[in-house]
């Protein structure tokens, strides 16, 4: 790796994980597996179209049949903002008190009911515990309560991480909160709750997933951060041996698969992977980072105009996770190429293995990500969500308030960088 070398070079990398149970049938098992803590009180945390197919009441009822008192709070803001976590925080507060949490749905479920743990476990406001300089970025100083994740949607691996997103409505941007105890106690991952995730939304996530395992494969390694002190250290470390290992195959299992889902959501064999790749490149990212893509979409989906994505709720407008993070991949990993390009060659083999190579080595991870996303379906880019050259210097001014995520890219990045890479990622094609 050609990152530049500090005078005091770090030597050791961390990674954590929750406990994990995965598997067709494994969300049948949340009763006997919640009850092993000892609780009494669980609120299940879902949204309003997640809760219409049953799955979080068939939940709080087995949960029942274990001698624990569960009720539904499905009142979730698909892509959560602040005044949303806190209206489930305010719930969770009236009606409790809760022992345990068991969120069922996406990214958004999972994320909300991270931040209500921390806040009716903890005191202060949700703006406290936001990451800096939107933030406070104040730590927990309380353990949290036990928190089952059970992802419905195959991507933002939420259910491994310790990271919660939001939007801040007054500042049009999304950031976050992050803390190794915002990591789920027990993740159940259940292929068989993704069948009725429509095509969009699986086309979506699927990039979040994809994206996840670039950008820890190409984050910054552990060993070019400064030495830290144990009490200095974070979740994101950089990339690191272990996170290696779940990029690399969450990427195979994108490949084997991640078209199938889309064109066949009836398609097991090609959900189980899909599953299966959301939980890799989420051990894998929750460790090392993500950068570029993350940083850059947090603004794009902020600061959404009238854009409506199909398979997603269409009385609101909004640019989805995924598919933010996505727009503006194929600049970003051109302009990070010169870092490594051994690691950028090696990604875009594993995820597109037929493809015919292009004489410039730089340029065929950009080929394997245009198209796929030609493929799925997924927008041509940044101007096709709805923006232009005029909206560039709001979204750079966005990205660069993501410097958690800054600090984990392969080499220095200015605003000058995020304002080709945007201007660059406006017509992708």
């Amino acid at each position: 790796m050609n990152a530049s070398i500090p005078a005091s070079p770090e030597t050791v990398f961390t990674y954590g994980s929750p406990a994990l149970k995965f598997g067709p049938g494994a969300s049948a098992e949340i009763g006997f597996d919640l009850a092993q803590y000892g609780v009494r009180r669980v609120l299940v945390v879902t949204d309003a179209g997640v809760a219409a197919t049953g799955s979080p009441q068939r939940i709080a009822d087995q949960l029942g049949g274990y001698g624990m008192h569960a009720e539904v709070f499905d009142g979730v803001h698909v892509e959560p903002t602040d005044l949303s976590m806190r209206a489930a925080v305010e719930h969770a507060r009236a009606t409790g008190p809760w022992d345990a949490f068991v969120a069922v749905g996406g990214g958004s479920s999972i994320d909300t009911a991270k931040a209500v743990n921390l806040l009716i476990t903890n005191a202060g406001d949700l703006l406290d515990y936001v990451n800096a300089p939107l933030g406070g970025g104040r730590a927990p100083s309380e353990p949290l309560r036990p928190l089952v994740a059970v992802p419905t949607t195959t991507g933002t691996g939420a259910e491994s991480t310790t990271t919660c997103v939001l939007d801040l409505l007054a500042l049009k941007v999304k950031t976050g909160i992050s803390h190794p105890r915002l990591r789920p106690t027990l993740a159940v991952v259940d292929p068989e709750l993704t069948m009725t995730q429509p095509a969009g939304v699986t086309a979506s996530s699927g990039m979040d997933i994809l994206c996840h395992a670039l950008e820890s494969y190409t984050a910054k390694p552990y060993t070019a951060y400064d030495h830290k002190l144990a009490e200095q250290r974070v979740p994101y470390c950089g990339a690191n041996p272990i996170s290696d290992m779940w990029s690399e195959r969450a990427l195979q299992l994108l490949a084997r698969s991640f078209r199938t889902a889309v064109r066949d959501g009836d398609d097991v064999a090609a959900r189980t992977d899909m599953a299966l790749a959301a939980m890799f490149a989420g051990l894998g990212f929750g460790n090392a980072g993500v950068h570029i893509p993350h940083a850059v979409a947090y603004p794009i989906a902020g600061r959404v105009k009238d854009f409506r994505p199909a398979g997603y709720p269409a009385d609101e407008a909004m640019v989805p996770h995924g598919m933010a993070v996505s727009l503006t991949a194929p600049e970003a990993f051109r302009f990070t190429f010169d870092t490594q390009p051994e690691r950028h060659v090696r990604v875009a083999e594993l995820l597109a293995p037929q493809l015919d190579r292009p004489n410039d080595a730089a340029e065929l991870l950009p080929a394997a990500l245009l198209e796929l996303m030609r493929d799925i379906g997924i927008p041509g880019g940044v101007g096709a969500v709805g923006y232009d050259e005029s909206d560039v210097p709001d979204l750079v001014d966005g990205a660069m308030k993501q410097q958690r995520l800054l600090a984990t890219a392969p080499l220095p990045v200015t605003e000058d960088d995020l304002a080709a890479i945007i201007t660059r990622s406006i017509e992708l094609w």
